[in-house]
């Protein structure tokens, strides 16, 4: 299928746009700090608001015609600056693009580009009982998190987000200028699957302007019902936490828990095993100044409540992080809720708008050695007034993401057992400089033994494209004879860059991590 079916936003008669908006226009300063990390500021001449994938092509092609970048924006949460960094004239917002349904014509759900991944819960899961495997921050926009792979709480009992994508609609510019929509499928007889594959984990911005995926269950047979075309949620959920303050919490400590943490995940990473439909989170905190320091670390996990071992299996999961830990926790009951409302409450909990943030990521195939984890305990327990609020998360990943091969789809890291974030926030501009130089100093630190990246070997795996972190392509902080693309893909690197110069063969669209082209 070469061209796209009509927008369902475009069908009726009250449709929004294109509206343009220029620096003199009362709505530019809203566009203008739309982003969730408020280090980054977009001013273009103007925006350009679009609630259709025909309205896309207008606005792409007006660009193309001029000699003029475009930038692409949906839900405004990457953690790099690829829409306003060199300065792009010309943004396209998506937010308005943000239609979720049921495509009769395909047999899948259809959800553009714009919509927020809560609305897509709720939608989903009201209207036919079922979701898909994505993040837990609801604002995020299925536009970019997406085509990076797609990675949530549910991932282990159901996949990656990818693995249900059926076709992806995309704006993509030829060699002659012109500019049209493209759907891509799973097929591999499709001409453009290579276009579909490369939107399974080939990152954003890269290829074109993304307009609408479609997903279902690759196993389900044609004539399936809707509500059994994506995996249905667990009715409860059941939930655990324990927090171990600073008090007694010394380097023999931290490094048990952690070493707990990533043996567990060894041991039950297995798409068969039957913790796969439990995700742990492993937080390590910065010790602050004064009287409170704040907790030390915080785990916690939740489990399909409605399974009869559930309990027995969460208790297993919580013994296993404590075993043999000398600092004292404290343990929180087990609390069971609807689905729906642990989601609601999650997506509330990772909303970063306001502040000013820095994200380093990594990917492990087996857990931290004890010397790296004790780096960790002395960066986060050193005194350092300028380092913004810094914290570790080790986020559970592994079973059933490891029934898909590192090459049926672009996502490489099918062998990982956990993804781990160094995080850092703050809200003083003034910080900006000491806060993102900790940061660097303390990743670096870290993976001193392999030039300051996680290059991959037996024990690390890269990085995860979703978390995008340019300092990786900067050789003062990648010493590595690894360069960023191999961190992020690894062999899946060469047929990106093939697909880049079949789709966007004038470089139209690009970042400062995008695809090369093959040259």
């Amino acid at each position: 299928m070469t061209d796209s079916i009509a927008s369902p936003s475009a069908a009726g008669s009250a449709v929004l746009g294109p509206v343009t908006v220029g620096r003199d226009d009362p709505r530019y300063e809203d566009l203008a700090v739309r982003h969730s990390n408020a280090r980054w500021r977009s001013e273009p001449e103007h925006f350009v608001l679009v609630s259709s994938t025909e309205q896309v092509v207008e606005a792409v092609g007006a660009a193309v015609r001029a000699g003029r970048r475009v930038a692409v924006r949906s839900g405004g949460h990457c953690y790099e600056n690829f829409v306003s960094e060199g300065n792009a004239p010309v943004v396209i917002d998506l937010a308005e693009l943000n239609a979720i349904g049921y495509d009769e014509e395909r047999g899948a759900f259809v959800i553009e580009a714009g919509a927020a991944l809560l609305d897509v819960y709720r939608r989903l899961f009201f209207g036919w009982g079922v979701t898909i495997p994505g993040g837990s921050c609801g604002t995020v926009a299925v536009g970019g998190h997406v085509c990076g792979g797609g990675y949530g709480a549910h991932s282990r009992q159901f996949g990656l987000t990818v693995d249900y994508l059926e076709a992806v609609e995309v704006v993509v510019a030829d060699a002659d200028g012109s500019v049209r929509a493209v759907v891509g499928t799973r097929d591999p007889a499709d001409p453009h699957h290579d276009l579909w594959w490369a939107h399974t984990g080939g990152g954003g911005g890269n290829f074109g302007v993304v307009t609408r995926y479609w997903f279902r269950d690759p196993a389900a047979a044609p004539g399936t019902a809707p509500e059994r075309l994506l995996p249905a949620p667990p009715h409860t959920v059941l939930h655990s936490q324990v927090i171990w303050p600073w008090e007694g919490m010394d380097k023999e400590s931290l490094r048990r828990i952690v070493r707990n943490h990533g043996a567990w995940h060894e041991r039950h990473s297995d798409p068969d095993s039957p913790y796969a439909g439990l995700y742990g989170g492993l937080v390590l905190f910065g010790r602050e100044a004064g009287e409170d320091p704040g907790p030390a670390v915080i785990s916690f996990a939740q489990i399909d409540g409605t399974t009869a071992d559930a309990r027995e299996l969460l208790q297993g999961y919580v013994d296993a992080i404590a075993e043999g830990v000398g600092a004292r926790p404290m343990v929180l009951p087990f609390t069971e809720s609807p689905w729906m409302a642990l989601t609601v409450k999650y997506s509330r909990l990772q909303e970063t708008t306001g502040q000013r943030l820095k994200i380093k990521a990594a990917e492990l195939r087996r857990r931290y050695p004890d010397h790296q984890v004790d780096t960790i305990h002395d960066w986060l327990t050193a005194a350092d007034p300028g380092r913004g609020q810094v914290t570790v998360s080790f986020q559970s990943y592994g079973g059933k993401i490891r029934e898909v091969a590192p090459e049926a789809t672009a996502v490489v890291h099918r062998d990982s057992v956990n993804k781990v974030l160094f995080y850092s926030t703050w809200e003083d501009p003034e910080l900006d400089k000491t806060a993102l130089e900790h940061l660097r100093h303390f990743y670096r630190a870290v993976y001193a033994e392999t030039g300051g990246v996680p290059v991959p070997d037996e024990t690390h795996n890269g990085a995860f494209v979703n978390f995008p972190d340019s300092d990786l392509a900067d050789p003062a902080w990648n010493t590595s004879d690894t360069p960023w693309y191999e961190l992020y893909y690894g062999a899946n690197y060469p047929r990106l860059q093939r697909t880049k110069a079949a789709w966007d063969p004038r470089d139209v669209f690009w970042h400062s991590l995008s695809v090369r082209p093959a040259r």
